[in-house]
Formats: C-alpha cells, structure tokens, sequence
C-alpha cells in the first residue's frame, strides 16, 4: 500500500549540541525497542458541531517512534480530529486511546502531564510574554529545575534565532518565528506524542522549508509526531505513514513514500 558585508544572521535550525542531545537522550523513545506498539489508536470517531457531522466515522493509529500525517483539503475535518484528542471539542461517538487508555472528553492540561501536546494552528503563544517566559511556561507542569535548564538550551539549540532574542516580545516576532517558539514551548513539556497542526500555514516559503526541517530533526530525537497539513507533498515527504482525509472520512491510507506517488494523491492534493 499503497536549504559592505553584514552580520549574518544565526540558522534557524542548528546541529545539536552537547546540551541537545543530553535532552534528547532524556526525551526520546527508544524506537528500536518501542516498534509497533500503538501510542495513539482513534477508532470510529465521530465529532459535530451542531447538526453539523464534521467527523465520520475516522479510524487511524500513531506507533511509538513515527511520524505520521493526515493531509486533505481545507475543511475535512483534520483539525477537528486534532481538538478532539486533545479535548478541545467533545466526542459524539467513537473512542480515542492513548497508551492503551480512553482519553475520551479528559482536558488537554492533563493531556500534557501525560506526555501528549499540541502545537495548535495559529502557534498561539503569548504575545505580552518574552520567547524566555514562554519557553518557561512550556514546562509549567515540570519541577526538575535543573533539567528544565538543559531542556531550555536543547531548544535554543534547535532554534538559535530564538535564543538570540529571548528577551523579546513573542507578539513582535515574524510568523515563521513564532511557529518556532510554539514548537519550542511544546518541546519544553517533554512530549511523548506531539500533535502538529498546520504548523505551515501563512508561512513564506523559506521558512516552510525550515520548518520542515525542523520537524524532521524532532522526529529523529525520538518524539513520536503526528502531523496535520494541507502541504501535502512536502508532509508525505517526511512521514513514515500517511491518512488522507476527505469530508470528515478516511478515504486513503499507507506508507508516505507509496502515497506520494499514487496517481489519485497527485491528482487531488498536488496538482497533477
């Protein structure tokens, strides 16, 4: 199945280093251990709003260690799956697990102390808050201060930028750049599954390209992601497994590397 002479600026995205990779160490799940076994299993979710059935009877699963995605069209419903696991919108039928357990209606502030966060589309961070603070309050749940440190320069270890201006307001930053310190302060809370929702979105395309590369360097340290986007290309290209979503159903599903080909995909989703 089926990238007079001024200072340059820091990467966006930096090889890890010492204190990165000590994070990653403590982050990540061993995958070569973990394989196969479900983290996440969604099975005939149903969600409306109103009268309105915006989710039809979806079934997919997450393993430990991959990164998967659903891709589809504007108003397929992707996103409302994403707020219904994290119990943003409530369940009308079906059952959502996570770690073997139904986390059906359970609040997404337990959801974090759990090891499951989202970066929500939009990147909501706070905009009278220094990136510093809301790095700091991406570890809210946490009291290990001496990790929450090491944790903290993981991630300006990803995101040099981010570091570079720390003291700065998150409202006045770039949208690029503010997708970075939402996918930072989700790093913070040591996630074991990160729920990524349209992290692409508005974004120019030099830093879609950074993004992306960012999420393909979070995969490799260990944490298990699941990706929703409409980039569907530039998704499959990076995942492991794919489900391709149309009005509220799962129509497809398989390997990325094999979805990325299939004539109907490239029809529908990339212009072909």
């Amino acid at each position: 199945m089926c990238k007079k002479t001024k200072k340059s600026s820091p990467p966006i995205l930096a090889p890890a280093t010492e204190g990165a990779q000590k994070m990653a160490q403590n982050m990540a799940i061993n995958t070569a251990h973990k394989a196969g076994k479900k983290l996440l299993k969604v099975t005939g979710l149903k969600v409306a709003y109103g009268g309105i059935q915006a989710v039809k009877g979806v079934d997919f699963e997450v393993n430990e260690g991959e990164l998967v995605t659903l891709i589809g069209s504007n108003g397929a419903g992707k996103t409302t799956i994403m707020k219904a696991i994290t119990g943003m919108l409530p369940v009308a039928d079906g059952d959502i697990e996570y770690v073997a357990k139904s986390i059906k209606g359970k609040g997404s502030w337990d959801l974090v102390r759990d090891g499951l966060a989202m970066v929500p589309e939009g990147r909501g961070v706070f905009a009278r808050m220094s990136i510093l603070e809301n790095l700091q309050m991406g570890a809210y749940i946490r009291n290990d201060m001496h990790e929450i440190a090491n944790d903290l320069e993981m991630v300006f270890g990803i995101f040099p930028r981010l570091k570079e201006r720390k003291d700065q307001l998150a409202g006045t930053l770039s949208g690029g750049e503010q997708q970075m310190l939402a996918m930072g302060r989700a790093l913070m809370s040591r996630p074991r599954l990160l729920l990524l929702d349209e992290p692409s979105m508005g974004l120019s395309p030099i830093m879609v390209d950074k993004i992306f590369e960012v999420i393909r360097d979070v995969s490799a340290r260990g944490v298990t992601i699941l990706l929703v986007e409409q980039n569907a290309s530039r998704a499959l290209g990076i995942a492991d497994r794919g489900y391709v979503m149309e009005s509220g159903m799962v129509t497809m599903t398989g390997e990325a590397k094999d979805l990325l080909t299939d004539p109907r995909v490239r029809a529908a989703y990339l212009g072909e």
